[in-house]
Formats: C-alpha cells, structure tokens, sequence
C-alpha cells in the first residue's frame, strides 16, 4: 500500500522540530492576495519541490470580503486554482490565517469586536486554513488606549481557539489539525514602523510568563489539547521598516531570545515584517530560532518594480508607433490613489513632492492596496497585451530588467509581460527559500 503523501502542516510540523534541534531549516509564509505574487509563490514553490504557504490578514480577507472583496473559502479557492493550473499537489499547500482577531472591528466594543473575530476564524477553519495566528493584541473601542493587558490578549486568543476547535469539528475526518501562533508582542498587520526609530527586542525575560498565561487561557476555555499544537509565538527580534529605512536583524541584541524557547511547547519564533532584510540576516534569524519568516510588502514592491520597468520598455519601443495605445499604469495608479487616500494618508510626511515619491516608492508600499482598482487593472492589461503583442529587443530588457535579461538569454524564461513581472517577484522568494535552507534553491 502506497505511503499517504505528507501534508503541508506536516512538513511545516517537522520543519519545527528539526529547527529546535538547531537544523538550519525554517518556512517563508507568503502574506500577499495578489495573483501575480501568489502565481510566482506557486511556481517557486514547485521549482522547490516545497510547500506552498500563504496567509491572508484578517484586513485583506474576512467573511464581510475585507479590503480584497474576498471571503476566506474565495481565496482559498483562488489559491488553490492558481496551484492546480501550476500542477501543485493540493496536500502541498498550506492557508494559513494572519492577524486573526478584532482588529477590522478595533473601533467596536471588546464585546462585538470578538464575536466578530470568533465569526471569521470559524470562516477560515472551514475554508480549509490549517495554521491559525490568534491575535488579540490590539485594542478595541472600550479597551486602553494603550491595549488591552497580557492576560485580556491571552483570555480574547483562547476564545478564538475554542471558537477554532469547534469549527474544525464539523470537518471531515481525517483532516489535518489546527496549529496555532500566539504572542503579545504583535505589530499591527502590514508591518512598518510609524515613529522612525527601531523597535524594541522582546524581553526574553518575558516569554515563560506569556507562555503560562497562555496555557492557563487555554485551560480555562477546555481547549487544554490545542495546547500541544502551538507551533509558533510572535515577538519582537528587532526588525522592521518605514517609508525609507529598515531596521536589520542584530543577532547579538535577539541571542537571549533564541536561548529562551522552551522545551515544551517546542515552538518556535513567527518573525513578521522581514521584508527587505539582507539575505545573510534572514538566514541568521531562521539559525536562531526564528523559523518563519513573513514576507508580504517586498513582493508587492516588487511587483511594481516589475510593471514599472516594463512601462519604461512599453513607452521606449512603442510610444512612436501609429495605432498603438500606450498604457498609463503609473498614471491610473497615481489617480487611484488620490481618489482614495485612506491607506496611506496617515503614513507618510514631508512636503508634498516627498509625499508624492513616497506614495509609490516607499518601503512601506501602501499602493499595493489600489492594484486591484478597474481602471489600473484596464491599464496593467493594456500594458501585458502591447509587450506580448510586440515583444520589445532584449536590449531594451537588458536595461530596465538586467536580471529577467539574463534569464530570457539563457533560456529558462520566455520575454513575456507576466512571465517577466513574476520571474522578478521570485528574485525575492528565492532569497527566502535559501535563508530556509532550500537546498534546491539557487539564487541567480
């Protein structure tokens, strides 16, 4: 009889395991829902013979849509789809829930904010997510301003579990069970510093304590056998990025952090906003105990890199060809965002010509939330159909894409629009494969 083929929280599982026992080894989890960073996550994923694991914010995705207009069984739908046209096993695939908790209902009442938190993990649970970030550490309308303390963020988590545990009961047998992240020390979904200065690195003093508060919660909301299943704990080891800085990873000031993990539960650290942290310090962080390694802004970012510099091409080889439209992607982008400033607005100063710079080039990459906009993906359309329609000389390339150009000439890479935009998306997934200790994986 053929041995069942491993699961993706069961390779995630092991992963664990081997990196408490100082295997260099960890996980990247994509937090993106956009289709060109999910299709390029899948291809890399099946280049890597590895699992594929994507997370959505309880933000980007919620059973009312959230800000992508996806419920949680529509975008794993939509993952899913993207790893079957790739040829990806669906048992390599794990949906994982970040940021799941009060946080989109923040300005209700603790009271209706969780009963709407309790709502959408039983949404994801029952869409098929396996690993569940419970995150209760932001405050709602009748909580401090400061937040609520570490026991109200452990008793609010351990209600989202039992309200987890339940939904995975009307799953089919067999399925995989649920593990689970906790902390207290979580940043806000999205990432980035708003003060400019580098964060401070969790009091490794600390972690017992919130680990038995957490345990205690557990036990008194009778889902004492999830305990067992908490794989990760999010602090804070000191990395983070603004509008134009990043704060790197020091391993110096995190080596007490990596010393204090326990014995049981063996978890490990769930390290978010790493994007755009040196290679060398992602895999520092994976050999320290920081096993997974969120990665969201970086891919958007370079995204845009990609549709830019093919703009670039486009205006170069056709602005001066009759009868053809030229896109105006950064244009519909520029309008998009002017028309709606609610997500960036509040996080970027300066003058008005600083501003203007950082609503698109900015680290923090607040226009990855207009992407999906008619009129800029009529544009982005527009800009595919005139690069495949006329592919442009590789000169061109060669100037604005060096890295696909050295792609396309050694024949791994056809010069088309989207293959392009991905194949520089995976430039950055490559860095995280290697610092997991990809063996496959070869940075070029």
């Amino acid at each position: 009889m053929e041995p069942q083929p491993q699961s993706a929280s069961e390779r995630l599982q092991e992963i664990i395991r081997l990196n408490r026992h100082f295997a260099k080894v960890g996980v990247y989890a994509v937090c993106s829902a956009h289709p060109s960073v999910i299709a390029a996550a899948v291809r890399q994923a099946v280049e890597d013979e590895s699992a594929l694991h994507v997370e959505s914010t309880s933000s980007q995705v919620n059973q009312v849509g959230g800000y992508t207009g996806q419920t949680p069984s529509q975008f794993a739908e939509f993952v899913h789809r993207a790893a079957q046209q790739a040829g990806l096993p669906r048992e390599r695939v794990l949906l994982g829930g970040d940021h799941l908790g009060p946080y989109p209902w923040r300005e209700q009442p603790s009271e209706a904010a969780m009963r709407n938190a309790c709502e959408l993990v039983c949404a994801c649970v029952l869409a098929g997510y396996h690993k569940i970030h419970l995150d209760a550490s932001m405050a709602c309308a009748d909580d401090n301003k400061s937040g609520p303390d570490e026991h109200t963020i452990a008793q609010r988590a351990a209600v989202l579990c039992r309200a987890a545990e339940r939904a995975f009961e009307d799953l089919p047998p067999g399925s995989s069970p649920l593990l689970y992240v906790i902390g207290t020390e979580v940043p806000a979904p999205g990432g980035e510093t708003l003060s400019g200065a580098p964060p401070a690195v969790s009091p490794s003093g600390h972690i017992h304590h919130t680990l038995e508060l957490f345990r205690a919660a557990f036990a008194e909301q009778d889902v004492t056998s999830a305990w067992d299943r908490v794989i990760g704990m999010v602090v804070q080891p000191g990395v983070e990025f603004g509008e134009n800085v990043i704060f790197d990873y020091d391993r110096q000031k995190a080596r007490a952090l990596s010393t204090a993990l326990p014995k049981h539960p063996a978890l490990v650290y769930e390290a978010h906003s790493t994007d755009y942290q040196k290679p060398s310090a992602l895999a520092a962080m994976v050999e320290d105990h920081f096993a997974i390694l969120k990665v969201g802004p970086w891919l958007t970012f370079a995204f845009r890199e990609a549709v830019f510099a093919l703009s670039a091409i486009e205006r170069e080889w056709l602005a001066h060809r009759r009868g053809v439209r030229i896109s105006q992607v950064r244009e519909a982008l520029e309008a998009a965002m002017l028309r709606n400033p609610a997500y960036w607005r509040t996080y970027y100063r300066g003058s008005e010509d600083e501003i203007r710079l950082a609503r698109v080039y900015s680290y923090s990459d607040r226009c990855r939330y207009y992407w999906g906009e008619a009129a800029v993906q009529q544009e982005l359309a527009q800009l595919r159909a005139n690069i495949d329609a006329s592919p442009p000389p590789l000169t061109l390339v060669s100037q604005y894409l060096p890295t696909q150009y050295e792609t396309i000439r050694s024949g791994r890479l056809q010069g088309h629009a989207e293959d392009m935009i991905q194949e520089h998306i995976r430039t950055i997934l490559r860095i995280y494969a290697a610092a997991c200790g990809n063996v496959r994986t070869k940075l070029r």
